[in-house]
């Protein structure tokens, strides 16, 4: 039996990110299967086995001269598109190696697949070439500058485009680039990415002067690992892997026969015009229309990062505005409905580089979503994907990610207590007490929409907004914020605290400010006190301290000396268990408090234990900082790589043989609009009531709450396993002894 078989329930999942891969068809897995045990000769013997694999290899040719339109010319059969463009990279290069021009240049769409750029700039160092590599420009919409390509085309050895964008669906005038190139230099090689165009746009390529042009099985429902490319005759041509000599010599290597099957049974199924596995772009283009009327329905609020007129039907990419890419994937994988943040090649980008290159604002690149879907999809699918999506709006109203349509909202109030939010490693706190009183802490202006709906949708008194201090890294919020929530406060200082009061008093806890100066001079630090203990709860430091680390004193206003005073006055106020809430975690730390919080930075542990007078300290802080800022020219702070606990992980037999005991509990650190769409209990098989869900967002809130015991066994997950590892760590760190993560998360807990 397969030591990796996952569990065929075609109705569990909704696939919408067919520009990364597709599934295999059906008839053309049959013919795969077939040719690896029937059909399995090598096409280079002369024996009948062989015989018939070799025609099956020239069926396929055939076939693909047809659907791409190519009369003439050669069809080389690779590994996929990434071989293709080395092929056509590489020939190209090597023709021109004496090539005499001054200064030679090769140019590539801007907004080309990384494959492309990356391929160039390799070989052209490799093989000595040292041309200048320049990205053609696109416009607002996507699409080339013809201008660019005409100025500079004379002195080109190889110009780079694409037919469809992977991102984007965005499609090229290739005949208008085609002039562009022609009417300057007739004798550049041209390669055209013909990738997304398969099956989706009518192809010509013998009526072109195109050059190379790849194409991959995998984006088509064929198997991944086979693909062709498409050879001009009389093209410059190297073999890019030499050997036995198969392919007439251009490309060695034993054919994966089993692959070509498959593509010849794509390319017969794409001929047949009886045939209705693939839709005519009419239907495509209804089928755009239906999921993007459903998107509009639940989230409300979305930016379209494409013109549809200037796209293929079958890619939408957008962006929710107020909603993070992460928080939109996060909500869609838990629904089972698989999308991707911008191109599936770079998903741990944090913005898009196409998108970029259009020209369209940081919050639509950095936060993008690509819903694609292949041309064989059925109106059935199409009618279950928008049922899916449209079953997320009671999810997002109940928390707190659009704005209900109900006069009576659904939802309890989202989050009594501490919540974190994050962009790009910068903090912000909410806190909200028993009676829905609010306080905002260090916002951050990208996070201003989640906010604003957060305090509409709840109807929160927000009695404060606070800075700890003037970010010298990021624009202010704190008045935006105002503004766009239409308060009017009382007078407040330049930080946003109400001018001669000495205290923000809330229902169950005070907030008082103290002067905490050493990052800068107008550094504050608020502290939460309970009005029962009165502990303080929580510190909101700003980047005075960081998790395991403290802020930068080698900036303006900034002063080691004072910082050692005003950490001393800190650790006077603060318990041992008191949480440390920072303006910035570049440790993904989520949760760390005071005790722990000196442990792990040594300098202030040293000061606090008055093995360094505050002298010492700042001689040793600022000539670290100094050092730092040369290193890493970051403004706010520096930590030390927290100290390693390796956390326990489980398999999911060893998961499930724990979970049998009573006393052993799951938390779920997903956001609460992913642990609301899935059924955990069910899942594992335990009650309810052993079920806890504590985002990452809400974990320092969690150990103020005292809601979980150190000695208590926990298996901690999420979907993919990296969430709660890393909340698994941070609370090994902080003394919970049984804390356990599910290793592999959701996404192979049924393998």
């Amino acid at each position: 039996m397969s030591e990796f078989l996952l569990q065929n329930d075609p109705t569990s999942q909704i696939y919408l990110d067919a520009n990364a891969t597709t599934p295999v068809l059906k008839s053309i897995s049959d013919v795969v299967s077939h040719t690896m045990q029937i059909c399995f000769g090598n096409p280079s013997s002369s024996h009948i086995s062989g015989i018939q694999a070799k025609s099956l290899l020239e069926s396929a040719r055939s076939k693909a001269r047809r659907v791409i339109g190519a009369t003439t010319g050669d069809i080389l059969f690779t590994s996929g598109a990434t071989e293709g463009i080395q092929t056509g990279v590489v020939s190209t290069l090597i023709a021109a190696k004496n090539h005499g021009l001054r200064a030679p240049v090769l140019l590539y769409g801007a907004t080309e697949h990384k494959a492309v750029p990356n391929t160039l700039e390799h070989w052209n160092q490799v093989l000595g070439i040292n041309a200048q590599i320049l990205a053609i420009p696109v416009d607002e919409y996507g699409i080339l500058d013809c201008n660019f390509i005409a100025k500079h085309a004379k002195n080109a050895l190889m110009i780079c485009t694409m037919a469809v964008n992977n991102e984007t669906g965005v499609f090229q005038d290739l005949a208008a680039i085609e002039n562009a190139i022609r009417s300057h230099n007739t004798d550049v090689a041209w390669m055209v990415d013909c990738v997304q165009a398969l099956g989706k746009t009518a192809l010509a390529l013998s009526e072109t002067s195109i050059d190379y042009a790849p194409f991959s099985g995998h984006k088509l429902y064929a198997p991944k690992g086979i693909g062709i490319l498409y050879i001009r005759q009389g093209s410059a041509y190297t073999p890019f892997i030499a050997g036995g000599g198969q392919e007439s010599g251009m490309r060695s290597g034993t054919e994966n026969l089993p692959g070509i099957a498959g593509l010849n049974k794509l390319f017969s199924l794409l001929l047949d015009t009886d045939d209705n596995t693939f839709k005519s772009l009419d239907i495509l283009y209804e089928y755009r229309t239906q999921l993007h009327q459903a998107l509009l329905d639940t989230f409300g609020s979305l930016t379209f990062n494409h013109s549809f007129s200037h796209s293929v039907p079958t890619t939408l990419n957008f962006a929710v505005d107020g909603l993070s890419s992460k928080e939109v994937m996060d909500m869609f994988d838990a629904a089972g409905i698989r999308v991707s943040g911008g191109s599936a090649c770079s998903s741990g980008a944090n913005r898009s580089f196409v998108l970029d290159a259009m020209g369209v604002s940081d919050w639509q690149s950095e936060n993008a979503i690509r819903l694609s879907f292949g041309p064989s999809i059925t109106q059935s699918e199409i009618e279950q994907a928008c049922l899916r999506i449209r079953s997320l709006k009671a999810i997002l109203a109940a928390n707190c990610l659009v704005v209900s349509d109900s006069t009576e909202p659904l939802q309890d109030v989202c989050a009594i207590g501490l919540t974190q939010f994050r962009h790009q490693g910068a903090c912000c706190w909410l806190y909200v007490s028993n009676n829905k009183q609010a306080v905002i802490v260090d916002p951050i202006v990208e996070l201003i929409p989640r906010l604003e709906k957060i305090v509409q949708t709840q109807n929160l008194q927000l009695v404060a907004i606070l800075d700890t201090h003037a970010h010298q890294e990021r624009t202010a919020a704190r008045v935006l914020l105002t503004e766009a929530l239409k308060l009017t406060l009382t007078e407040r200082d330049n930080l946003g605290w109400p001018i001669s009061i000495s205290q923000i008093l809330l229902s169950e806890c005070i907030i008082e400010s103290i002067a905490t100066p050493g990052h800068s001079d107008d550094s504050v630090s608020y502290l939460l006190r309970c009005n029962n203990t009165n502990q303080v709860q929580f510190c909101f430091c700003g980047d005075l301290l960081l998790p395991a680390g403290l802020g930068n004193t080698a900036i303006k206003g900034g002063n080691a000396l004072l910082m050692a005073k005003s950490l001393k006055l800190l650790n006077a106020c603060l318990s041992e268990d008191s949480v440390i809430c920072s303006g910035h975690d570049y440790q993904q730390c989520f949760a760390i408090n005071w005790q722990v919080q000196k442990q792990q930075t040594a300098l202030l542990n040293s000061l606090l234990n008055n093995d360094l007078s505050d002298e010492e300290f700042a001689k040793q802080k600022l000539a670290s900082d100094e050092v730092n800022m040369d290193q890493f020219a970051s403004l706010c702070g520096y930590a030390q790589s927290l100290e390693h606990i390796n956390a326990k992980e489980l398999d999911p037999k060893q998961a499930r043989a724990m979970l049998k005991k009573s006393s052993c509990y799951i938390i779920d650190t997903r956001e609460p609009y992913e642990h609301s769409v899935a059924d955990i209990p069910l899942l594992f098989g335990v009650s309810a009531e052993r079920v806890i869900n504590i985002p990452l967002s809400r974990m320092a809130n969690a150990l103020v709450a005292q809601q979980l015991k150190k000695h208590t066994d926990y298996i901690l997950l999420c979907r993919s396993g990296n969430r709660s590892k890393q909340a698994a760590f941070n609370l090994t760190q902080l003394g919970f002894e049984n804390v356990y993560n599910l290793r592999g998360g959701l996404a192979l807990f049924n393998v």
